[in-house]
């Protein structure tokens, strides 16, 4: 059989059970009850919450740690936090506070979102990129802050969601 982190957790539709004596049939079930679990448990969490929470993504253990580091390699789980921006500022910088406390372990794995104008009913992708320079937007995060800066009045842009992925790690 193929490694599993080949192809990610893909699990039969149909059990199929014989004649088999209640142990039997009792082992089997635990068995597939438990790819269940573990493929439930690698999958990707489709929750996007205004606080901190692990979201089901897994990276390869920290390439600094060795079997002779005192701490262990392992795999690394991701975190998802979602900034709730609000409007886009007109040419020029708004900084929203994220609430993380990143330190050198820190690493951001993700940092992405979307803007509506929800009354001309026109949507960008964060960062948004365009032939124009001035109407390019810019996304970034530092220690303190999820900063959106615009070459052009994007205040029409009202609803604004940031979502950062990251390592503790």
């Amino acid at each position: 059989m193929a490694n599993q982190s080949d192809y990610g957790f893909f699990l039969p539709t149909t059990y199929l059970f014989g004649n088999e004596s209640q142990r039997e049939l009792t082992r089997n079930l635990y068995r597939n009850v438990n790819s269940i679990i573990l493929a439930l448990n690698a999958k990707d969490t489709g929750m996007y919450e205004l606080t901190e929470f692990i979201n089901g993504q897994v990276f390869f253990s920290n390439p600094s740690l060795t079997s002779l580091t005192p701490q262990t390699p392992t795999q690394r789980q991701v975190f998802r936090k979602v900034i709730n921006f609000g409007s886009l500022p007109n040419t020029g910088t708004t900084s929203i506070a994220h609430g993380i406390a990143p330190d050198s372990t820190f690493t951001f794995t993700r940092i992405y979102g979307t803007t509506s104008d929800t009354t001309g009913l026109v949507y960008l992708p964060l960062p948004y990129a365009s032939s124009t320079a001035a109407n390019n937007i810019e996304l970034s995060v530092d220690v303190t802050n999820v900063i959106i800066t615009t070459g052009i009045d994007r205040t029409a842009f009202d609803t604004t969601y940031v979502i950062l992925e990251y390592l503790k790690q």
